[in-house]
């Protein structure tokens, strides 16, 4: 009977020869080496993302550019809006005040005037029904026209801020400083003063009769 040929007896192989063994079950699968393409490779960077993000960047800078413009714009709009209003203001206050001074100035005309008529009423020369008085009554009716009005009158409590005393004379009775005679009629055109009254005062004959003491 011929022997058999030498065998190599059965067994595992050597890892360092022959085919490798199959990767266990569940096994980590090995990293893949950079550049490598896939689901799980991170994306690329190309010249369309790059130019996309500087556009962008650029749009959102535009943005808030014209936004600061806008408020910029806006701020000197209001601006330009608060002084023209002043500035009408101011020309209307400065128009009325010339208006003022103009028939400030036609009104003080008048007064010398309007002192004759009324010392020529005191003397008896207006007499109704005469020219000269239908003469007076249209110069007065001009300044009433104009705003003139006429201020002091007899028995009026002193006041000098509005009147002017000329003299004083003790009076018995009188308790405090009071208008006896009106010498010259005081003027106001609207509430602006022309001429103060001038005026005799009443004082109290006794001092110690004073309001004031």
């Amino acid at each position: 009977m011929a022997k058999k040929g030498f065998e190599e007896p059965e067994g595992p192989q050597d890892p360092g020869r022959g085919e490798d063994l199959p990767a266990a079950e569940g096994a980590e699968a090995p990293a893949q080496p950079a550049g490598a393409s896939g689901p799980d490779a991170p994306e690329e960077l190309t010249v369309d993302h790059i130019l996309g993000a500087a556009q962008n960047a650029d749009a959102a800078a535009e943005d808030a550019v014209l936004a600061d413009l806008e408020s910029q714009l806006l701020n000197d709009l209001k601006r330009l809006q608060a002084e023209y209003a002043n500035y009408r203001r101011r020309t209307e206050e400065q128009r009325e005040l010339e208006i003022e001074r103009a028939q400030g100035a036609v009104a003080k005309g008048l007064l010398p005037v309007l002192d004759d008529l009324d010392r020529a009423e005191k003397h008896g020369d207006l007499e109704e029904g005469t020219p000269f008085s239908a003469i007076a009554d249209k110069v007065r009716g001009v300044a009433e026209r104009m705003g003139l009005s006429t201020y002091g009158a007899a028995g009026e409590v002193f006041d000098p801020q509005q009147h002017e005393a000329i003299f004083q004379a003790p009076t018995p009775g009188v308790t405090q400083p009071t208008v006896l005679e009106v010498v010259e009629t005081g003027y106001r055109l609207g509430s602006v003063e022309l001429r103060p009254a001038k005026v005799v005062v009443a004082v109290p004959a006794d001092p110690s009769t004073s309001s004031g003491a």
